[in-house]
């Protein structure tokens, strides 16, 4: 019982991880990179869709993105809709690709990405809080419908801690990562 607690929470608590790294990802640090898009969507027939699902991204150098569609039509749907995302990209276009140049970050902006990463972060650990206080509270109705014993309750609260303290580590730890990514120069 208190294993099945333990192994769901667990998995929530990778998700999000996952879901930390996944937001990292589509941060602008200076580097060209295809998870920057991952957040645009683009208007494909009346659907909002995301960008790779219509287009190949390639990243040819560290700083240039190119955007291939899979059909011309979506040319200008990109462009604009590279231009009303919060990147603050101007996509280029030469009919058949959409070129984006990424520019070099600035030292305000810089510091501006490390505030936002440090909120992620924040908001991560939060999420972790949230899934050790489920976890206390499914062990605490076990306790009380006498399926497990007062110490054993205690010990996988004990236990839980650990495992929260464990993945509160990792966040830290991707976030001084992401931090210095931003910071370099």
């Amino acid at each position: 019982m208190i294993k099945d607690v333990f192994t769901s929470n667990e998995d929530r608590m990778k998700k999000a991880i996952e879901a930390l790294k996944r937001e990292y990802g589509s941060l602008r640090a200076g580097r060209a990179t295809p998870a920057l898009l991952e957040k645009v969507m683009v208007d494909y027939y009346g659907t909002p869709t995301p960008i790779n699902q219509v287009a190949n991204i390639s990243v040819p150098e560290a700083r240039m993105l190119i955007i291939a569609p899979w059909e011309k039509s979506m040319l200008h749907a990109i462009e604009k809709a590279i231009m009303k995302s919060e990147l603050e990209l101007n996509p280029n276009s030469d009919g058949t690709v959409v070129r984006l140049a990424i520019p070099q970050l600035t030292q305000e902006r810089r510091t501006e990405l490390v505030k936002t990463v440090n909120k992620k972060a924040e908001d991560a650990k939060i999420a972790l809080r949230n899934i050790r206080r489920d976890a206390n509270d499914a062990v605490k109705k076990l306790e009380k419908t006498k399926e497990i014993a007062e110490d054993e309750a205690k010990k996988a609260q004990e236990d839980m801690q650990k495992l929260v303290d464990k993945y509160v580590n990792e966040v830290n730890n991707i976030r001084t990562v992401k931090e210095k990514e931003i910071m370099e120069v």
